[in-house]
């Protein structure tokens, strides 16, 4: 892997010298307390992650690209005896240098003084500001520092470039390293769903349903949950982002999950729709199949060259003509569309980029502007780009919703890589065809 994340450096030195040149610098997350002397558990910042495969909090990246001249520097904590008793063993610059593939480590304490005189006659300055409090102040003291030796004949760099945009479109296409591993989060996931309908009963709460998908995540080595699952039971279910609560599993309930781990850093987004007592009702299959078939729809779009926007413009088109055909919507499929009265029972997008971050780094839309000056044009998608598909459904009682349909909430999420010649869905084993659910739940 030290030549994946190796490479991964050499292109944004490239990129920085195509832009005149300079000197990046982008520090890793820092790590946070939760209360008193607790801290939340640690995860790096992805960006720092994807260049430098180095999970260690405390620690830094400086590129620099001018002339012929590239380098990479790692930044990090030192051996410490005492600490690395409490907190474990750390790598100390040298030992990272060598093992991560870098020119040259130095301390973290020793940033400050290191990076203005790299900055010293740099051309540019790349970084991420707005993204880290303590970045945004060391910045303003390196270049206060550089230009202070003016008289010298020293200049500052004359501007500061966003690093992020440069490495965001890298994170947009995944590599086989990276595609292994966001399989082998699909597969962990998909089986945690599966051991979720089997342990479902009804009486039980949505946290002991959580408490499955955590067990078998971390049971079959996933480093933890990608997000905060949502357990959503009954009416929870029309809740988007409804956390696992204290909600009872009622019989005649459907129980929306939303919950992926995390392999390597990279995440699965895994949702599926079952009946809490392991029977659609008649009511619930019509919405379930309905989204169902929505979710087809926007999987059958999905190819090189197709459009970002291409799924959610399939699957909102047979959820919008499903709702007319079921008496929830009224008119032609365009005049809804244009007027937005869907909105009520589907309010957001088909998917997302996904990767190192649940909601994944990168533009859904072309770089280049529109010919006519007006809105860029949708991303056109390419073999190796990550997105989840994810049509949902969500009734809420209202006087324009019969009563029958009233809290019914149905969202079916899978993961997704566009292939040369097509699309692999990674979370094929979590069933989602309703007489397969059904059987499960039965065994």
């Amino acid at each position: 892997m030290t030549e994946v994340f190796r490479a991964r450096r050499a292109r944004v030195l490239d990129a920085m010298a195509a832009q005149g040149g300079g000197v990046a610098v982008h520090f890793t997350a820092p790590e946070r307390i939760r209360n008193r002397d607790s801290e939340y558990p640690y995860r790096f910042d992805s960006h720092f992650w994807y260049l430098t495969g180095f999970s260690e909090p405390g620690a830094a990246l400086a590129l620099v690209a001018q002339g012929e001249r590239r380098e990479t520097w790692l930044f990090c904590r030192p051996r410490d005896a005492e600490r690395e008793i409490w907190e474990g063993c750390r790598h100390g610059p040298e030992a990272a240098a060598a093992a991560f593939g870098f020119d040259g480590a130095h301390p973290i304490d020793a940033l400050d003084a290191v990076l203005p005189a790299q900055l010293a006659n740099a051309p540019l300055l790349f970084c991420a500001l707005g993204s880290c409090a303590d970045l945004d102040t060391r910045v303003q003291h390196w270049m206060a520092e550089v230009r202070g030796r003016s008289r010298s004949g020293t200049r500052a760099p004359a501007a500061i470039v966003d690093l992020l945009p440069i490495v965001d479109e890298m994170r947009l296409i995944k590599d086989d390293s990276e595609i292994n591993s966001m399989r082998r989060a699909a597969s962990i996931s998909a089986a945690a769903h599966v051991r979720l309908m089997q342990a479902c009963r009804v009486g039980m709460h949505e946290y002991e349903l959580e408490a499955e998908l955590l067990h078998e995540f971390r049971r079959q080595g996933a480093a933890a949950p990608a997000y905060t699952p949502v357990v959503a039971a009954g009416p929870n279910a029309c809740v988007l982002h409804y956390p696992a609560g204290n909600s009872r599993l009622e019989d005649g309930h459907l129980c929306l999950v939303d919950a992926g781990c995390e392999v390597d850093g990279y995440a699965a987004d895994v949702t599926r729709t079952f009946p809490v007592n392991g029977r659609y009702s008649g009511e619930q299959r019509v919405i379930y199949e309905l989204v169902l078939a929505a979710q087809a729809a926007a999987l059958d779009t999905i190819r090189p060259g197709a459009t970002f926007d291409a799924p959610h413009a399939a699957a909102t088109r047979v959820l919008v003509q499903g709702l007319i055909d079921l008496g929830l919507l009224s008119g032609a499929v365009d005049a809804v569309l244009e007027s937005g009265a869907h909105l009520q029972f589907y309010m957001h997008r088909t998917g997302h980029w996904l990767g190192l971050d649940v909601h994944d780094a990168g533009d859904y839309r072309e770089p280049r502007a529109a010919p006519d000056g007006g809105e860029r044009p949708w991303r056109r998608l390419r073999p190796g780009m990550a997105m989840t598909v994810e049509p949902g459904l969500y009734l809420r009682p209202a006087a324009n919703v019969p009563e029958r349909f009233w809290n019914i909430g149905v969202r079916i999420e899978d993961d997704v890589i566009v292939s040369p010649d097509g699309h692999d869905v990674l979370t094929h084993a979590a069933p989602k065809h309703p007489g397969d659910v059904e059987a499960l739940m039965r065994s």
